[in-house]
């Protein structure tokens, strides 16, 4: 019984879900799923896409950026050269941080494989939440494919709010569908 009635919350949820498509052209399909309190914003500039992810309303302050390259050399075929890039491009966030330093975290990624460092502000550490500024960023790199690599940059006021799960679960729960022929 109890597993019919988790099935059934998760059918009801997915009412309210909503999927942005990105066509990344020759080498495939990106979807992203998130709630419908999300709205998308994606922008093709022929080398790179960014899509912009934000609340719909003015009571959420958070937002997802990724950017969406496609690179001609394979320079993170290994989840070891991944992490270290992430872990040296967090250092100019480390510094300024309540962490202090960057320490890469493995996505839970459906497609690919990426990870992601985590910094606090430690300006606004204790302080009631503003609209516009964010105490936490997650900063990370996936690699979908040795041509599509992803940027992610995730704000929010805490790790553990919903906002931030969301946009979590977002990256983490895409579906990316290779180009046929690859």
């Amino acid at each position: 019984m109890k597993k019919f009635l988790l099935l059934f919350c998760l059918s009801v949820a997915g009412l309210w879900a909503q999927s942005e498509k990105i066509d990344l052209g020759g080498r495939g399909k990106l979807t992203i799923y998130l709630a419908d309190t999300w709205t998308f914003e994606t922008s093709d500039f022929g080398d790179r896409k960014i899509v912009k992810i934000s609340p719909k309303g003015s009571g959420v302050n958070a937002h997802c950026e990724m950017t969406i390259t496609f690179p001609e050399t394979d320079r993170f075929d290994t989840n070891a050269r991944l992490k270290m890039r992430v872990e040296i491009d967090g250092m100019k966030f480390a510094d300024q941080s309540v962490e202090g330093k960057a320490r890469a975290q493995e996505f839970s990624l459906r497609s690919g494989s990426g990870f992601y460092c985590n910094f606090t502000d430690p300006n606004l550490v204790g302080r009631p939440a503003k609209q516009g500024d964010y105490k936490t960023i997650s900063v990370g790199l996936i690699r979908l494919a040795p041509d599509v690599l992803i940027e992610v940059a995730i704000n929010a006021d805490g790790f553990n709010s919903a906002p931030y799960n969301d946009l979590l679960g977002a990256i983490e729960g895409m579906e990316f569908k290779a180009a046929g022929g690859r």
